[in-house]
């Protein structure tokens, strides 16, 4: 019987020099060839999954944006964006309170690489790079715009809790007191994940989660089967089903392996 694999990306699939182990390759093919489906779910909107080595390995699908894009064969099946009112009261919110942010759509991504000067990030140049034309300035942000969520640096300056409390529409992931995500409440990769499955017939006990990182602790608990990477942190580790060896250990190879997968 067909079986669905859920597939974080950054310490799972590749580690964070976006190297993708050899046996990780051979255990995806496996996998296709046994009749499964590969899904990617992550965090990333949709236009920060652009590498080819990444896509190539196989999926039939892909849950962006924590649960907030859902794509099969390439063709769109859900999307949830952000309201006007919701990107202007946050723009104003983060602006006031010293929180750089990174704006992030299907299409798009939207932020100003000098106003992470002050916080030292070097992460938002990396992804100007990568994205080239695909990243803008917050200026081009404008009625309509496309937005699933957004992210932000916590700085010295940032009242989060005040920050929390003028977004009380949206959820939180806090990465160690130094970046934030937010995306619309409600929604998270277990719900993309629960969306897929309504949109498709899917039947919970044929759904496996493979991560590594406290964004995924939604999905592990919402999922029967859960593989957790031997480098990822150690309270998603609590919680997983089943806990595999480190990613340049043959980590996706074992976790898959373990389960009959392949």
């Amino acid at each position: 019987m067909k079986k669905y694999v859920f597939f974080d990306i950054d310490g799972t699939l590749w580690d964070f020099h976006q190297v993708i182990p050899e046996s990780t390759k051979k255990a995806m093919q496996m996998l296709r060839e046994n009749g499964h489906a590969a899904y990617l779910n992550t965090g990333r909107a949709r236009s920060n999954i652009i590498e080819k080595e990444l896509l190539d390995l196989g999926f039939e699908g892909i849950v962006a944006g924590c649960g907030t894009h859902i794509e099969k064969n390439g063709k769109v099946i859900y999307e949830k964006l952000m309201t006007d009112e919701q990107i202007a009261r946050s723009l104003k919110v983060l602006n006031e309170n010293d929180m750089p942010m990174v704006y992030e759509g299907p299409e798009n991504h939207f932020f100003n690489v000098e106003d992470f000067t002050e916080v030292g990030d070097p992460y938002v140049q990396i992804l100007k790079d990568r994205l080239g034309p695909i990243a803008k300035t917050t200026s081009c942000i404008t009625e309509g715009t496309r937005i699933n969520k957004f992210s932000a640096d916590i700085s010295e300056k940032t009242d989060f809790d005040k920050v929390m409390s003028l977004l009380p529409d949206f959820d939180f992931i806090d990465h160690n007191g130094i970046i934030i995500e937010a995306i619309p409440e409600g929604y998270s990769k277990a719900t993309g994940i629960k969306e897929l499955m309504e949109l498709e017939g899917i039947d919970l006990e044929d759904v496996y989660v493979v991560g590594d990182s406290m964004n995924d602790m939604d999905m592990f608990r919402f999922a029967k089967h859960s593989i957790c990477m031997g480098n990822g942190d150690e309270r998603i580790k609590e919680i997983a089903e089943y806990v595999t060896t480190d990613i340049h250990e043959n980590g996706i190879y074992n976790g898959l392996k373990h389960y009959g997968l392949i």
